[in-house]
């Protein structure tokens, strides 16, 4: 077999490069083609807009653990927690019993207290376990830790 000596085939040349071609004109709108932008490729937002922030995965969760820790508001919603206490109370009572706001708030402060602090340990857990997914048996295994009288 004949070996190609020729100049394109020498160790060392790099390929040239082609200029950048410039971008199609814009089709009116009236085209008649029948088919949508987004099927045809083109994306919903004006060409000269910038590109929507996309982050590395990860990122936007511990943005949101940093807010979530710098600030001091309730994370569960009043309301739907008012109705669950009132619910909860009317299967232990035959009688409608009222709740005060203040009392409701109190006892969603101690709630979330709670979950918080029960997660951080199903969180220590998960990372003994060399992972960093929380999983269902993090969560048992650190009640089960906690004993009866912490529930």
């Amino acid at each position: 077999m004949k070996h190609d000596t020729s100049s394109s085939r020498r160790k060392g040349t790099t390929p040239k490069r082609r200029p950048p071609q410039p971008p199609p004109p814009p089709r009116p709108s009236g085209s008649g083609s029948g088919r949508s932008p987004r099927r045809s490729g083109a994306s919903g937002r004006p060409p000269g807009s910038p590109r929507k922030r996309r982050f590395r995965p990860g990122t936007r969760a511990l943005m949101e653990i940093r807010k979530y820790q710098k600030s001091t508001s309730l994370l569960l919603r009043k309301a739907p927690f008012s109705r669950l206490v009132r619910e909860v109370c009317q299967s232990f009572s035959r009688h409608a019993l009222r709740w005060q706001m203040y009392a409701i708030l109190a006892l969603q402060e101690a709630a979330e207290s709670f979950l918080v602090m029960l997660f951080s340990d199903a969180n220590l857990c998960a990372i003994h376990a060399k992972r960093v997914t929380l999983f269902p048996r993090d969560v048992q295994l650190a009640r089960r830790i906690r004993g009866v009288e912490n529930l």
